[in-house]
């Protein structure tokens, strides 16, 4: 099992191999990178995909101390040092976006592009900050938490059965205190809007219409960064990689290829296909 070595953790990540562009996947907050099968499985070998696990998710080891994302951001860079690669595509799902912007804000050297999945710049609001802490008041209490995990499955995935029961199996199989520090990095992010002008790289915005991120906050992050281009998925949940594969494979298919066939063209479309 191959880890990069922070100062005070070990990274997991798995390496697709191949010459193609790499690519960094970050992962949803309480996921890990196993949710990138199924781009793994069709984007490669045209492209290497490394998918890691952030801290307090999957198998990257921690010290179970507070952390932000721009630790994360340190991480992911980490990652990329123990690979060697000095540029690459980085891309997420929700916290793995937010991650994603940090590190195109740290080091805009290294980031050649950005794929932003069900992702926003903006500071949580305080109904958000009320009803996170409410859930992780509940979480403690045993009793109460299969029904919980069962909701937050329906909210991030929804109706795919299957999915829902695998992880919500694995979320009941974690630790509470794990997912309380983990929560922390996601609750306490700072707003980017104001410097979403400094990241120049092109960048890919996937929003699933029924993701819990505002539409309006989906539209600000296109308007904000200086070369983006945005596509809607029809009907689809937060993690839109693992229910409309078809979509989300396609944008980033079309994405990736065009980054190596400048100049990059504008364009908006809507996406209903599974």
């Amino acid at each position: 099992m191959p880890f990069a070595r922070a100062i005070d953790a070990e990274i997991h990540y798995e390496d697709s191999g191949g010459d193609g562009s790499v690519v960094l996947l970050g992962h949803e907050f309480l996921m890990d990178r196993t949710m990138f099968a199924s781009q793994d499985a069709a984007l490669t070998p045209e492209f290497r995909l490394v998918s890691w696990d952030a801290r307090g998710h999957g198998n990257t080891r921690d010290e179970g101390l507070p952390f932000t994302y721009w630790t994360c951001a340190r991480d992911a860079l980490t990652v990329m040092d123990r690979l060697g690669v000095e540029r690459a595509v980085l891309g997420g799902i929700s916290q793995g976006g937010f991650i994603a912007l940090r590190t195109a804000l740290l080091a805009p050297e290294r980031v050649a592009a950005l794929i932003l999945i069900s992702a926003e710049a903006q500071e949580p609001t305080p109904q958000e900050l009320a009803n996170a802490r409410r859930f992780l008041d509940k979480w403690h209490d045993e009793p109460l938490r299969p029904a919980l995990a069962d909701h937050l499955a329906r909210s991030l995935i929804g109706d795919d059965d299957w999915y829902r029961g695998v992880w919500a199996k694995h979320w009941l199989a974690r630790d509470p205190a794990t997912l309380a520090v983990a929560a922390g990095a996601l609750l306490e992010r700072d707003s980017l809007l104001e410097r979403l002008s400094e990241i120049t790289c092109p960048a890919l915005i996937i929003h699933p219409t029924h993701s819990g991120i505002p539409h309006t906050h989906a539209l600000e992050l296109a308007a904000r960064l200086p070369d983006a281009r945005y596509v809607e998925v029809e009907g689809a949940r937060r993690t839109v990689n693992l229910t409309h594969p078809v979509a989300v494979n396609s944008a980033i298919r079309e994405f990736l290829r065009d980054q190596a066939a400048p100049p990059l063209r504008d364009f908006s479309a809507r996406l209903g296909s599974r």
